[in-house]
């Protein structure tokens, strides 16, 4: 299918021709899309349909899959991250990532946060502290943690360690944050404490996010992409996919024909 890339405000990611293979299996084809700057991004389709393995490609997530092959390129601020000489570890830095099931390490919420910033080796108690407030603060969970930083993680609820992954991955002050299904595992109150978040941090990050729910991606996206068995249907404002879709199989998908 010939896909006609459309121009978005303000890029700072650049996909064009992506091509991905599991060993011989194409997982994507000829993905071509701009994603706009400090907005949100969602990435909508059936399961299997590559999106997934789309922001996996943004942090190089996929390098650690054996047998993988991707050919095109993929531009972050303009720099092809594929590029022999590009850091994996400071692009990573730049480009966070919050996963479907919650996974905070079994630390303490401190030490969760400032995690990476002490990878990055920052040990200055002052410092730290800071970070961990200003991620707390934008992860919506400071109020809820503050007199608990020395207790474990992996006591919180299932929404509150999502949020503790968000902070952990605000924590080393990236540009964009990638979410693959963040709330699929939550129940609608967390999910909505999510969703807020995540509008409120398109203030000072780009969110990309990978969802299975459609009303969240009509709720708090600005542009949508609608994933189907490795191909982009069709990219364009949230609002244009959701009430004036321009293919048959993206109407189909959110009118509920199939998916």
């Amino acid at each position: 299918m010939e896909y006609e890339k459309i121009k978005v405000p303000e890029p700072i990611v650049a996909i064009n021709d992506l091509n991905l293979y599991y060993g011989k299996t194409k997982a994507l084809k000829g993905i071509s899309l701009d994603i706009s700057k400090k907005k949100i991004t969602s990435f909508i389709g059936p399961s299997g349909c590559g999106k997934s393995t789309l922001i996996r490609c943004l942090n190089r997530m996929n390098d650690i899959i054996d047998n993988v092959t991707i050919e095109g390129s993929i531009e972050i601020d303009g720099q092809d991250i594929y590029a022999p000489a590009v850091d994996v570890t400071e692009l990573r830095k730049k480009v966070g990532m919050v996963f479907q099931k919650p996974n905070p390490f079994p630390k303490t919420i401190y030490e969760n946060v400032v995690y990476g910033p002490r990878v990055q080796g920052i040990n200055k108690k002052n410092t730290l502290d800071d970070l961990c407030e200003n991620a707390l603060k934008k992860a919506a969970l400071w109020d809820e943690v503050k007199d608990r930083l020395r207790v474990n993680a992996l006591n919180l609820s299932g929404g509150q360690q999502q949020r503790i992954c968000i902070a952990r991955a605000i924590a080393t002050e990236p540009e964009i944050i990638l979410l693959d299904e963040p709330c699929s595992a939550l129940d609608p109150i967390a999910t909505a404490k999510i969703e807020d978040m995540l509008v409120e941090l398109k203030k000072d990050y780009t969110v990309i996010i990978v969802t299975h729910n459609m009303q969240q991606a009509g709720r708090i996206s600005d542009h949508t992409g609608f994933f189907m068995m490795g191909e982009l249907i069709e990219y364009n404002i949230t609002t244009e996919i959701f009430t004036n879709p321009h293919e048959k199989q993206t109407e189909d998908y959110i009118t509920g024909r199939f998916g």
